[in-house]
Protein backbone atom coordinates (compact mmCIF):
# COMPACT_ATOMS: atom_id res chain seq x y z
CA UNK A 1 0.00 0.00 0.00
CA UNK A 2 1.33 3.37 -0.95
CA UNK A 3 2.00 6.06 2.14
CA UNK A 4 -0.60 8.12 0.61
CA UNK A 5 -3.00 5.29 1.35
CA UNK A 6 -1.70 4.00 4.53
CA UNK A 7 -2.16 7.53 6.36
CA UNK A 8 -4.96 8.66 3.87
CA UNK A 9 -7.48 9.84 6.69
CA UNK A 10 -10.81 8.71 5.13
CA UNK A 11 -9.46 5.45 4.55
CA UNK A 12 -7.98 5.54 8.38
CA UNK A 13 -11.15 6.99 9.67
CA UNK A 14 -12.95 3.77 8.01
CA UNK A 15 -10.17 1.14 9.82
CA UNK A 16 -10.69 3.22 12.75
CA UNK A 17 -14.19 2.31 12.78
CA UNK A 18 -14.31 -1.23 12.21
CA UNK A 19 -12.32 -1.87 14.95
CA UNK A 20 -14.41 0.44 17.49
CA UNK A 21 -17.12 -1.18 16.33
CA UNK A 22 -15.36 -4.93 16.77
CA UNK A 23 -13.97 -3.70 20.11
CA UNK A 24 -17.56 -2.31 21.48
CA UNK A 25 -18.64 -5.97 20.82
CA UNK A 26 -16.08 -7.25 22.49
CA UNK A 27 -14.85 -9.28 19.30
CA UNK A 28 -11.18 -10.23 19.01
CA UNK A 29 -9.47 -10.88 15.70
CA UNK A 30 -9.98 -14.65 15.96
CA UNK A 31 -13.60 -13.50 15.86
CA UNK A 32 -13.40 -11.63 12.96
CA UNK A 33 -11.07 -13.73 11.39
CA UNK A 34 -13.36 -16.85 11.76
CA UNK A 35 -16.09 -15.12 10.40
CA UNK A 36 -14.94 -14.01 7.23
CA UNK A 37 -12.87 -17.19 7.21
CA UNK A 38 -9.04 -15.93 6.84
CA UNK A 39 -6.22 -15.86 9.12
CA UNK A 40 -5.98 -13.73 11.81
CA UNK A 41 -2.94 -12.42 10.94
CA UNK A 42 -5.02 -10.78 8.00
CA UNK A 43 -7.47 -8.95 10.34
CA UNK A 44 -4.45 -7.71 12.54
CA UNK A 45 -2.60 -6.16 9.26
CA UNK A 46 -6.23 -4.67 8.18
CA UNK A 47 -6.20 -3.13 11.17
CA UNK A 48 -2.45 -1.82 11.35
CA UNK A 49 -2.32 -0.36 8.33
CA UNK A 50 -0.11 -3.35 6.93
CA UNK A 51 -2.56 -4.50 4.25
CA UNK A 52 -5.10 -2.29 2.36
CA UNK A 53 -8.76 -3.51 3.18
CA UNK A 54 -10.52 -4.14 0.19
CA UNK A 55 -14.18 -3.59 -1.36
CA UNK A 56 -14.70 -7.27 -0.39
CA UNK A 57 -12.95 -7.63 2.53
CA UNK A 58 -14.58 -4.20 4.43
CA UNK A 59 -17.88 -5.71 3.30
CA UNK A 60 -16.84 -9.30 4.54
CA UNK A 61 -15.70 -7.48 8.00
CA UNK A 62 -18.68 -5.22 8.30
CA UNK A 63 -20.98 -8.31 7.83
CA UNK A 64 -18.73 -9.97 10.49
CA UNK A 65 -19.83 -6.86 12.93
CA UNK A 66 -23.02 -6.82 12.16
CA UNK A 67 -22.45 -3.11 10.83
CA UNK A 68 -24.08 -1.62 7.66
CA UNK A 69 -21.15 -1.39 5.10
CA UNK A 70 -22.44 2.12 3.75
CA UNK A 71 -22.61 3.41 7.18
CA UNK A 72 -18.72 4.01 7.65
CA UNK A 73 -18.44 5.38 3.79
CA UNK A 74 -20.82 8.68 5.27
CA UNK A 75 -18.34 9.94 8.13
CA UNK A 76 -16.09 12.45 7.51
CA UNK A 77 -11.81 12.36 8.19
CA UNK A 78 -12.31 14.48 10.47
CA UNK A 79 -15.04 12.26 12.58
CA UNK A 80 -17.85 15.31 11.95
CA UNK A 81 -20.57 13.05 10.34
Amino acid sequence: MGTRDKYDPFYRAIVDGLIAERKRQRLTQWDIARMMGVEQSQISKFERGERRLDILDYVRYCHAIGLEPGLLLRISPGGDD
